[in-house]
């Protein structure tokens, strides 16, 4: 009996994993796992495929233009020219190699140089800091400006101010869209009188926001000793983004079930009240699409407003291993290329997971 009621308590003690038992079964049924197994396989396959095409391709028009090159060496000068040439390209020497699509070796051995060159650069600013870190209190200390490490930016930096201007456009239109979506999604009068000015100046390119801004900016800024490039980028990147909100939020405002329009007017709510507690709440999820397509579109116009801005970001990095035109100068760009995909596919995860935060906080409290 005594062993009876010792084996009782101890799976009373254990009945806590029973749950956690229940949950990992099934996650991992025989199904599921073949299921996710199945998926992993083909996104492998799928990426080795565009590897291999990739590598193809590249080898083809490296082939394609060295037969060019040894041509030209031959109709211009000779047979011991074409040689020569024939030799230099067969030799690896980057003084002579066809300057075109690099392979994914290439391109991977030019992005371990890059983080190679990021890590260089973080040692000279940490020894810069060292160096400088008495002088530097002591101009704190009379109120004057700290000295600043000014040397180039590595590929690392550039990415971080390229997030950093465009999260900063995405919150300018964030708080110019909203609002006004708000305001003329509950006037049919200012939606019809609004209509024009957003069917206009929503398809306008992102090069002339950048102009309008860029002469505005300029005459607020004369005479100032400050980099304004930072200021045109993002707010160029905020007024080319926001019409995705703007139109978004204004028809989640405008379709807002008249039931909830009523029954806040039999509470006597206010009109702060009623459009915090009933309008934003019913149009979240149309809001919330906007705001992604806002995003979105922000990172892709931010490339080519950093390079007419001349701001340190991925767009001018581009642009410059573009003009700089060495040998590894293509495969930079293919790495740069890589990067910004893969940032916008991570800014739009992250702009789905607080959607889904939000409904779901939405949900669980009704």
């Amino acid at each position: 009996m005594e062993q009876e009621i010792i084996l009782q308590k101890e799976s009373d003690k254990l009945s806590f994993l029973k749950p956690i038992a229940s949950f990992l079964k099934s996650k991992f049924e025989k199904a599921k796992v073949l299921k996710s197994l199945k998926k992993t396989g083909i996104t492998l396959v799928s990426i080795l495929l565009f590897l291999g095409l990739w590598h193809l391709g590249s080898k083809a028009l490296y082939n394609k233009e060295a037969a060019y090159k040894i041509e030209k060496a031959l109709n211009e000068q000779g047979q011991e020219a074409a040689d020569a040439e024939k030799a230099c390209i067969a030799s690896g020497d980057s003084s002579c190699q066809p300057n075109t699509l690099p392979s994914p070796t290439q391109v991977w051995a030019s992005f371990q140089s890059l983080i190679a060159d990021h890590k260089l650069i973080n040692a000279k600013k940490e020894a810069f800091a060292t160096k400088m870190a008495a002088t530097n209190a002591k101009l704190v200390a009379q109120g004057k400006d700290a000295i600043v490490y000014t040397g180039r930016a590595s590929f690392v930096d550039t990415i971080l101010t390229s997030i950093k201007t465009v999260f900063a456009g995405f919150l300018l239109a964030l708080l110019i869209a909203v609002p006004i979506g708000i305001i003329i999604g509950l006037s049919p009068s200012l939606r019809s009188a609004f209509n024009w000015f957003i069917q206009i100046f929503k398809p306008v390119s992102p090069v002339v926001w950048y102009l309008l801004v860029f002469m505005i900016v300029k005459t607020l800024y004369i005479g100032a000793s400050s980099d304004n490039a930072f200021v045109i980028s993002f707010i160029s990147v905020g007024l080319c983004a926001m019409w995705a909100t703007l139109v978004n939020t204004a028809m989640g405002v405008s379709s807002v079930d008249k039931d909830y329009i009523n029954v806040a007017k039999v509470l006597k709510l206010g009109t702060f009240q009623k459009v915090f507690k009933v309008i934003l709440p019913s149009s979240l999820p149309l809001i919330f699409t906007g705001l992604r397509i806002t995003l979105s579109v922000a990172w892709m116009v931010l490339i080519a407003i950093e390079l007419l801005a001349q701001s340190p970001g991925l767009g001018l990095f581009v642009w410059e291993e573009f003009q700089n035109g060495a040998n590894d100068s293509n495969s930079k760009i293919i790495v740069a290329m890589f990067v910004i995909g893969i940032i916008g596919f991570l800014l739009d995860r992250l702009m789905l997971m607080v959607q889904q935060m939000v409904s779901f906080n939405k949900n669980e409290g009704i």
